[in-house]
């Protein structure tokens, strides 16, 4: 059960956003990820639990940000209850996408399972609801994702494989690198692996 903490930054002027202490685990009906979020000044800033069936798709999402909060699934392409702070206003969304992400890594992993690429130049495009900060709005984008290489480097608890992908935001062109092994992310724009207890676990 890998644990350990990411530091999240933005992309472009590198300032410090927050850290995510996280903790994950592959177990026989999919993948479960937990995190809590702090302020670079160590004040709460929200927390991301995430499920996926044993085919990468979401059966459980719930995040908080900023009093914030979104329940969402797989549901009819995928849907969800947005909450606001005071708790008195909740908006329900439908959109016909694949799955959700965010600016939490488990999202990252959560793409990479859904799609289950093979080393190929060839991109596959994804429909995704983004919820982006602070206070979670629902945005739908598209994306293609190309597993690039996949390479096996020798670390003091045995093999580690690598997976790099080439992510492209379809409405600008803009692409990156996302580094992922097992269920960890190594490396990705806005986004530092600091800490890490335990090795990642492999997806069979």
């Amino acid at each position: 059960m890998p644990r350990g903490r990411y530091s999240l930054h933005d992309p472009h002027d590198h300032t410090p956003l927050a850290d995510e202490h996280f903790q994950c685990a592959v177990g026989p009906s999919g993948w479960r990820y937990v995190s809590q979020l702090t302020t670079p000044s160590g004040d709460h800033r929200g927390s991301v639990d995430l499920t996926l069936d044993e085919l990468g798709r979401p059966i459980r999402l719930e995040l908080h940000a900023a009093a914030w909060q979104v329940r969402g699934a797989a549901l009819d392409g995928v849907t969800w209850v947005r909450t606001d702070p005071t708790g008195t206003e909740a908006t329900e969304g439908n959109v016909p996408a694949h799955a959700f992400t965010g600016t939490s890594p488990a999202f990252l992993v959560a793409t990479a399972r859904l799609l289950r690429l093979t080393p190929s130049a060839t991109a596959t495009r994804v429909r995704l609801v983004a919820f982006t900060d602070p206070v979670l709005a629902p945005r739908t984008v598209d994306q293609s994702w190309a597993l690039l290489k996949r390479e096996a480097h020798t670390t003091d608890s045995g093999p580690l494989t690598v997976d790099e992908y080439q992510v492209t935001a379809l409405d600008t062109g803009e692409q990156h690198a996302v580094h992922i092994a097992g269920d960890v992310v190594l490396a990705a724009p806005g986004i530092e692996l600091e800490d890490l207890e335990s090795p990642p676990s492999p997806f069979t």
